[in-house]
């Protein structure tokens, strides 16, 4: 985390704060909020590719006119480079991260192997949407989401299939 702290500028921003300006050339930009367990996905694929960027933190209870701008419905994650380009939604943004910047790759070569991630994302991602809350056990984290997460870090040591 402390590498997070050394490439991340901590600003937040709310209803009538003017817009950030442009993305500083060398640098990427991810709107997000603190807490967002979506956003936070793109944090770690920031910082495990070693990306440098820049946190603008928004309150989502009092968003900024201009985060529209960012995103159609005014959700985050979004991402914006230095020429302008917007890119949204956590997996999209968290693909882009991984192809467009060199280095440590997180997405599988191999399509069958790369299918397999996809669908098991899928799965929790659909269960979470039923549920309409940001974690497993409600609206804060809970025990189940501490018993998950021990699981998800270990995925990659393991077929899902077996």
């Amino acid at each position: 985390l402390l590498f997070c702290y050394l490439h991340t500028k901590l600003i937040y921003f709310v209803s009538g704060s003017a817009d950030p300006g442009p993305v500083p050339d060398g640098v990427i930009r991810l709107y997000g909020m603190r807490f967002c367990p979506y956003v936070q996905r793109a944090r770690l694929v920031l910082i495990f590719k070693e990306i440098k960027h820049e946190v603008v933190n928004i309150n989502l209870k009092n968003k900024p006119d201009w985060l529209f701008e960012k995103h159609p419905l005014g959700l985050v994650p979004s991402l914006e480079t230095p020429d302008g380009k917007i890119i949204y939604d956590s997996p999209i943004v968290c693909d882009y991260l991984d192809e467009a910047y060199p280095g440590n790759k997180l997405t599988p070569e191999d399509p069958y192997e790369k299918a397999q991630q996809k669908m098991l994302l899928e799965h929790f991602n659909t269960e979470l949407i039923k549920k309409n809350t940001p974690y497993f056990g409600g609206k804060s984290i809970s025990m189940i989401d501490y018993m998950l997460w021990p699981w998800f870090e270990r995925l990659h040591m393991s077929d899902v299939t077996e």
